[in-house]
């Protein structure tokens, strides 16, 4: 039994049983794949896979608990090559993160090179993608850690190192009605058509809760995980905009306007989120820590040992979020 055999299997549950997809993403090519899973098929002596004709249709019942084990194989194996770069005399290995746009284009600039000074042999690259995404990425192994919102939580296999709590704000383009109101509030944020992130009004998010509790469905007419294209769009008039404070930058005043909503909605928490069975490099330890400056090597144990994480306070305002370099910001 090959490892690689193992690596073919994962592959193809993880891209939905496309073994085209899962083939592209192992480059190599699907017929590669297909004898691959039939060796170990042999080896193992019953079909890990339901077939209809050439198709892949499901995981066998024993085909589960091969691919439990194999993704812990594979996790481990990982885990060796990282203990091997750590051991060297300069660090080296990768280090994947799969982070949320904001993360990406406005939090990490600033972390990124300071550690890529201190460790110029590890290969980093970062994912950016929604909040569920970062942390699937995490779970399959696709990513070394995720830096995202409590969504993480919901993965059982991960462990969510806390970080700073988040705010929301409304944007606008100049001179827009929403601005001469008294007093922003929900009913008035509903009147108009409404630009937002694509998970915001997922089922229970803090959003939905929100408008619901007030009785109030607004009318969203366009979304994206990219907080970017948001303010794009509001700027273009379409209508106003739901996005984390921090992603409203300087060079956004020239075209939007802001308006403080922390009281709206409930606060949320960037996080870390880095798989219960990974081996952490000090390298990976010092990225964590660039992020989120309260998370030491200790912190951070104790939390991977299943300790409870220790309450934080959110931030005051919402013009207040996110001021300092390191700090974690929202996704």
């Amino acid at each position: 039994m090959k490892l690689q055999q193992l690596r073919c299997l994962v592959e193809v549950v993880h891209r939905d049983l496309n073994v085209t997809e899962a083939a592209r993403s192992l480059w190599t090519s699907q017929p590669g794949v297909s004898h691959h899973i039939r060796l170990l098929e042999d080896e193992l002596g019953f079909d890990v896979f339901v077939r209809r004709g050439k198709r892949v249709v499901a995981l066998t019942r024993a085909g589960q608990d091969v691919l439990a084990i194999a993704e812990r194989m594979i996790s481990d194996s990982e885990n060796l090559r990282r203990i091997a770069g750590d051991s060297s005399r300069e660090a080296s290995g990768d280090l994947v993160v799969a982070a949320t746009y904001t993360q990406a284009h406005v939090a990490l600039p600033a972390v990124v090179r300071p550690f890529m000074a201190r460790y110029p042999k590890v290969r980093l690259s970062i994912h950016p993608c929604s909040p569920a995404e970062a942390a699937e990425q995490v779970r399959r192994g696709e990513a070394t850690l995720c830096l995202s919102t409590e969504v993480v939580g919901a993965f059982p296999d991960l462990v969510m190192l806390p970080g700073e709590r988040w705010h929301r704000c409304v944007i606008t383009p100049p001179r827009h009605p929403l601005l001469r109101a008294r007093r922003l509030d929900l009913a008035a944020i509903a009147e108009h058509p409404l630009v937002t992130y694509d998970f915001a009004f997922n089922k229970g998010s803090k959003v939905q809760r929100a408008f619901e509790a007030a009785g109030l469905t607004p009318r969203v007419v366009l979304t994206s995980t990219d907080p970017r294209i948001i303010k794009t769009y509001v700027s273009a008039g379409l209508g106003i905009g739901l996005i984390a404070s921090i992603a409203f930058e300087h060079a956004d005043t020239a075209r939007l306007r802001l308006l403080d909503a922390s009281r709206l909605f409930e606060s949320s928490m960037t996080t870390i989120g880095i798989h219960r069975n990974s081996y952490i490099t000090h390298y990976m330890y010092d990225f964590i820590e660039l992020v989120l400056p309260s998370m030491n090597r200790a912190a951070i144990d104790r939390m991977m040992a299943g300790d409870p994480p220790r309450t934080r306070r959110p931030r005051g305002s919402a013009s207040g979020a996110g001021q300092g370099a390191n700090a974690a910001r929202p996704g």
